[in-house]
C-alpha cells in the first residue's frame, strides 16, 4: 500500500521531470549516451517508490540523477531553451526532495 504525502509528490514531479528531459535529450538535442542513463536511472528512480525489488533506494537513484541531470546542463550542446528549463526544475524539484527526505530540514505537514 503507498501513502500519498507531499514528499511523495515531489518525488514523482521530479522524477517525470527527469524523465521527459532525457527523452528529449535522446531524441537528438544533447548527449545521447548521457540521455540514454538519465532515462534509465530517472525510470528507476520512480519505480523505486512501488516496487521493493530494485536493488537500491530512492535516495541513491535520487542522488544519481541529479548527479546526471546536472552532467547534462554542463555539457548540454546546442539544447533548445526549453530543456535548459526542464533540467534546472528537475534539478531543483529532486534537491528538495533530497533534502526533506533526510529530514536536513523539518517542514511541518510535508516530511
Amino acid at each position: 500500500m503507498i501513502t500519498l504525502s507531499w514528499l511523495l509528490l515531489i518525488a514523482l514531479a521530479g522524477g517525470a521531470l527527469a524523465l521527459i528531459d532525457g527523452i528529449i535529450r535522446v531524441r537528438g538535442r544533447g548527449t545521447a549516451i548521457l540521455a540514454v542513463i538519465q532515462i534509465i536511472v530517472a525510470a528507476l528512480f520512480l519505480l523505486a517508490f512501488f516496487v521493493t525489488a530494485i536493488p537500491f533506494g530512492p535516495l541513491v537513484l535520487a542522488v544519481v540523477t541529479l548527479v546526471v541531470l546536472v552532467l547534462q546542463l554542463v555539457l548540454r550542446g546546442s539544447t533548445r531553451r526549453s530543456g535548459v528549463t526542464i533540467t534546472v526544475a528537475a534539478i531543483v524539484i529532486i534537491a528538495i526532495w533530497i533534502v526533506l527526505a533526510q529530514h536536513w530540514l523539518v517542514i511541518p505537514g510535508v516530511n
